[in-house]
């Protein structure tokens, strides 16, 4: 029903990502289902009036934080549009493609940030990694600018979720008009939660866990003392 980002993650862990997949999925999912087969309304008019909370969150999220994170704020305009497509041509299998040309704008301009080597997914990885402490945003910052392997694994995190998305987009937009309307709402859910599974796997093995250990090993080349030790070895051993 729609794109999950884990926008607004930066703490709180597995709570606050269990109340954005409840409000990104769960919730559209079972308005769907409660408008359409619950009160009658149309096809059509469930899945626009389902969408709205999760634009309406993602909104939020951008006035909350005060700050303009590209990812959250491209989706919300695509999901804005999608609604508003939706009840202008009262289509329903439009507004299941809608959730697959969000997957595809996201995908490629996610890859389009891994070829100008500014990947978007660094603004959601980077407090993960951190996790808001001093040492380790220190060492994310020396190895971004010192270390090509470092670089070269946030490009790859980025880029594996920028295929997911794509693939992700065509399998829901062929879904979209060859499976029935009813069928393919939770299908699309189901795809949608495939995909995340693979490409935080993926992602996390190709890039995330790589940089997890180099920002580890920068921590304890830095910590107070290291530095004489080190030279005191070398001098031991050239002596």
């Amino acid at each position: 029903m729609t794109t999950y980002t884990g926008h607004g993650q930066r703490q709180g862990g597995k709570g606050r990502t269990s109340v954005s997949l409840l409000l990104d999925v769960g919730v559209p999912l079972g308005s769907y289902y409660l408008l359409k087969d619950g009160f009658g309304t149309s096809a059509v008019a469930a899945l626009a009036w389902s969408g709205v909370v999760p634009v309406l969150r993602t909104g939020w999220g951008l006035l909350r934080e005060r700050e303009v994170n590209g990812l959250p704020l491209l989706i919300l305009l695509v999901n804005l549009v999608g609604v508003l497509l939706g009840f202008e041509t009262g289509d329903a299998r439009l507004l299941l493609v809608k959730d697959s040309a969000v997957s595809s704008v996201v995908g490629i301009v996610l890859l389009v940030s891994v070829l100008l080597r500014r990947p978007m997914m660094t603004a959601t990885l980077k407090p993960w990694l951190t996790k808001g402490d001093v040492g380790r945003e220190a060492a994310w910052t020396r190895l971004r600018r010192e270390s090509p392997a470092f670089r070269r694994a946030e490009l790859r995190f980025t880029g594996v979720w920028g295929v997911a998305f794509v693939g992700e987009c065509a399998v829901r937009a062929v879904g979209a008009y060859t499976v029935p309307v009813d069928t393919m709402v939770w299908l699309g859910t189901v795809v949608m939660a495939l995909t995340m599974g693979v490409a935080f796997v993926v992602s996390g093995a190709l890039g995330a866990v790589p940089m997890a250990r180099m920002i580890a090993g920068e921590v304890r080349g830095a910590e107070p003392g290291k530095a004489e030790q080190n030279s005191s070895l070398a001098g031991s051993t050239h002596g």
